[in-house]
């Protein structure tokens, strides 16, 4: 049975492996549009991926973040262009400023919905031919993510380079721009332990027993006493990678649970976070 391999998906894809949109298409196709899959049927790839590169690379570029008037939904977008000169120009901000406020405005949903919206005039998709042709860069959307809650916080860091959106079960904008600042900063894997993408969590245990295989210090220890330690490092895992077992960036004295107890029943639906490069 095929499967439909969407633009964005490749999109993606291309932008975590850096390798060429064919190559990805085809990763993607070959791997039945298992993401990860796809990485690793790249990754066996090696050099021949890079020798098929023709495309130029898009890594530096502008990421928007913002939310509906009420709060209740949030939207990144991420325009990228080639070189920084590019992105640190106010024209080309405040273009992809106007992309995230069409999405905003239209309540968008995904990338190929957002080429389709129109602005003065023209569709999103021609003015992103026309701003290449101007400037002699390779631009484009390259990221959209959306999120609803209660309450949508967002955060925008460094120069347009990080963009976060962060969902909280009820109205708390002082806590929503806290923990967005501190995704920004910390970038999680996961709200919380149980929120781990399983395949994550399978992949840090493997690592891990590889780890005390090669380790001659437990040489020779019970299966009972590994397992116990494969569990201690897996815990440091989750209390180093999962947002709300994070040490709050304002305050070590308390993780972001903590924290987030401050402000009554509250709780973290959510994050999306967009990083340049």
């Amino acid at each position: 049975m095929s499967v439909t391999i969407s633009a964005s998906e490749i999109n993606k894809l291309r932008q975590q492996t850096g390798a060429g949109m064919m190559d990805c298409r085809k990763a993607l196709t070959e791997s039945n549009g298992d993401f990860e899959a796809a990485i690793d049927w790249l990754r066996k790839q090696g050099q021949k991926i890079a020798a098929k590169r023709s495309d130029r690379e898009a890594k530096e570029g502008v990421v928007i973040a913002k939310t509906s008037s009420d709060n209740k939904v949030g939207f990144v977008v991420c325009v990228s262009c080639e070189t920084d000169f590019v992105s640190k120009n106010a024209d080309f901000v405040a273009f992809t400023r106007s992309i995230a406020d069409a999405a905003v405005e239209n309540n968008v949903k995904s990338i190929e919905e957002l080429n389709e919206q129109v602005i003065n005039g023209s569709k999103v998709a021609d003015l992103i031919n026309d701003k290449l042709a101007a400037i002699g860069e390779k631009i484009g959307i390259v990221r959209f993510e959306r999120i609803e809650a209660p309450y949508v916080a967002s955060y925008i860091h460094g120069a347009n380079r990080i963009g976060v959106l962060v969902g909280l079960s009820k109205d708390a904008p002082d806590a929503g721009r806290d923990v967005a600042m501190q995704i920004a900063a910390m970038n999680p894997v996961a709200v919380d332990a149980n929120s781990v993408n399983p395949e994550v969590v399978a992949r840090e245990k493997a690592i891990v027993m590889d780890t005390m295989k090669n380790d001659p210090k437990i040489a020779g220890k019970t299966d009972e006493m590994l397992s116990k330690i494969a569990e201690g490092k897996l815990n440091t895992f989750f209390k180093e990678q999962t947002l709300v077992a994070q040490p709050f960036v304002k305050d070590g004295s308390k993780t972001v649970a903590e924290y987030l107890k401050s402000y009554g029943d509250i709780t973290v639906t959510e994050f999306k976070r967009v990083a340049l490069g």
